[in-house]
């Protein structure tokens, strides 16, 4: 167990620029008289052992990660907490596309079909819509067959580099639908991986909940009171704190909920922990 000094943040390296962000947040809360530092990680498993060794106060984590954490939690006796949120954490959907030029038209008619997806630890490009689809009775590795685009498996999908390589083999005919979150669909139809009319959505997934901050029993509470106080003080209108938001992709801060996890947590149970999920899909599509 480490000493106690600066109130240490765990946060998942899933892209160069989360060194600029945290800088830049390290610099705002000792602005502002929170001593604070951070630790980055290759992947969440690696995070979430952390937190519980002591290591971290606090855990920037995915929502699979975070249901790791409270799963942890329960089997140990201990108490977790969601801190704080984005506003764009809050009630997120995925779709499932198909070509426009396509005859399907229902859930249902994924049967025996090809449905791309992202990493197999992706929560919204893997986990929630094949629990979703299982959930209109069509298996993944039985009654379909499922493509996975492992990049960077370990940081859940917080890259978008899987539905990308998804949305790109449904334009070729690789697959006949695809999986992603809403917001990559936006993004893919502005830089043109998904031309205009090229694609159209077969369904859309039950909303979920994205990232929070977590925080075991045990924590600092005065730390983590002041942490969740600058955070929710933080205003986009603010020039020294809107560049940050930008990059973290939010407007505001959100106190933190657990109700929207819901989806996530049903896949879970469904396919079982991440490396069990793995070990299923791949025997239902060998088989």
């Amino acid at each position: 167990m480490r000493e106690r000094g600066a109130f240490v943040l765990g946060a998942v390296a899933y892209d160069p620029k989360v060194v600029a962000i945290w800088d830049g947040f390290q610099s705002y809360f000792e602005r502002n008289g929170l001593a604070f530092d951070y630790v980055l990680f290759t992947n969440y498993e690696r995070q979430v052992e952390a937190h519980f060794a002591g290591q971290i106060d606090i855990a920037w984590n995915s929502p699979l990660a975070w249901l790791q954490a409270e799963r942890i939690a329960a089997a140990l006796g201990r108490r977790v907490e969601a801190v704080c949120m984005r506003d764009t954490d809050r009630d997120l959907t995925s779709a499932i596309l198909v070509r426009s030029d396509g005859e399907l038209q229902k859930v249902a008619d994924l049967k025996g079909k090809r449905v791309a997806v992202g990493a197999h630890d992706s929560p919204q490009a893997t986990l929630i819509p094949l629990d979703f689809i299982a959930d209109g009775g069509l298996i993944p590795g039985r009654d379909f067959e499922v493509r996975y685009f492992d990049l960077l498996v370990g940081k859940h999908g917080d890259h978008i580099g899987g539905e990308r390589e998804a949305a790109r083999a449904l334009l070729r005919g690789d697959v006949d639908a695809a999986c992603m979150i809403d917001s990559n669909v936006l993004l893919f139809a502005q830089e043109a991986t998904l031309p205009s009319g090229s694609t159209r959505v077969l369904a859309h997934t039950p909303a979920y909940d994205h990232c929070n901050f977590t925080v075991l029993d045990g924590a600092p509470a005065g730390s983590v009171q002041r942490f969740r106080e600058l955070l929710l003080a933080m205003s986009y209108s603010d020039p020294d704190v809107r560049p940050l938001l930008d990059m973290e992709g939010l407007k505001r801060w959100m106190p933190g909920r657990t109700a929207g996890y819901g989806a996530l947590s049903a896949a879970l149970d469904r396919f079982g922990t991440v490396d069990e999920f793995v070990l299923f899909a791949s025997a239902r599509t060998c088989a």
